[in-house]
């Protein structure tokens, strides 16, 4: 009964339709992450990090690693709450967090979701997922290195997801910064996942004079919720 609620939020059965494809087959793959990330977790446990390299992307080409459901719910609610038009995604992977942002700037009457992804094997796969959805034209995925991608963005940003390399995360909120508007959202995946490697990041969003009001959700081990104030 639960499954069949996920996704009556977002009222539209194509949507849906894509959506439980993809987690169907995310879920196929959950064994071959469990037995790649086995080995770190003794580092995890004692708080240490994992040295994350963003070119060596070979494990990772043909994995979902997806938010979960309710994580897309909220940031479709998100989005819907604040009127959200533009919306950045660091890590568009498949596509999953994509679609969920996509359908939220349809519905708010249009905009554009501006997704990176740096391995091109999901870049096609995403953009036939989004089409297959029916959203094509509220999507642009930017192929390369985040870093570079986004230097030179000349949009007024209403809300950010944060879901590619850890390592990289401060990086890009720090490019995207004074692009986000007053009121502006930051949803941080895996902040809890990878509590030590997050840290900075998130101590910088947590420090008021930063500019934002943030907090810590318990989804998926740790989603960071945040509100740029000023």
């Amino acid at each position: 009964m639960n499954q069949q609620l996920d996704f009556r939020i977002l009222c539209d059965p194509k949507v849906e339709s894509v959506l439980n494809r993809l987690y169907y087959e995310a879920n196929k793959q959950r064994w071959k992450l469990i037995f790649y990330y086995l080995p770190k977790l003794p580092g995890l446990f004692m708080g240490k990090g994992i040295q994350w390299s963003r070119t060596k992307t070979e494990f990772f080409s043909d994995k979902y690693i997806p938010i979960e459901r309710d994580q897309g719910q909220l940031i479709y609610l998100l989005a819907r709450s604040i009127n959200a038009k533009t919306i950045v995604e660091f890590g568009t992977s498949y596509g999953i967090s994509t679609i969920y942002l996509a359908t939220a700037v349809r519905d708010n009457g249009g905009g554009l979701v501006i997704g990176t992804e740096i391995v091109p094997e999901k870049i096609v796969q995403a953009r036939k997922n989004v089409t297959e959805a029916g959203l094509a034209e509220f999507v642009e995925i930017l192929e390369g290195d985040a870093l570079n991608t986004l230097k030179d963005l000349n949009y007024t940003i209403d809300m950010v997801l944060i879901d590619g390399w850890v390592n990289l995360a401060l990086d890009v909120l720090q490019i995207l910064d004074s692009h986000i508007r007053k009121g502006g959202i930051v949803l941080s995946d895996n902040v809890g996942t990878f509590k030590e490697d997050f840290r900075v990041y998130a101590e910088y969003l947590q420090n008021q004079a930063n500019g934002y009001r943030s907090a810590t959700l318990d989804l998926k081990g740790g989603t960071e919720l945040s509100v740029k104030v000023r």
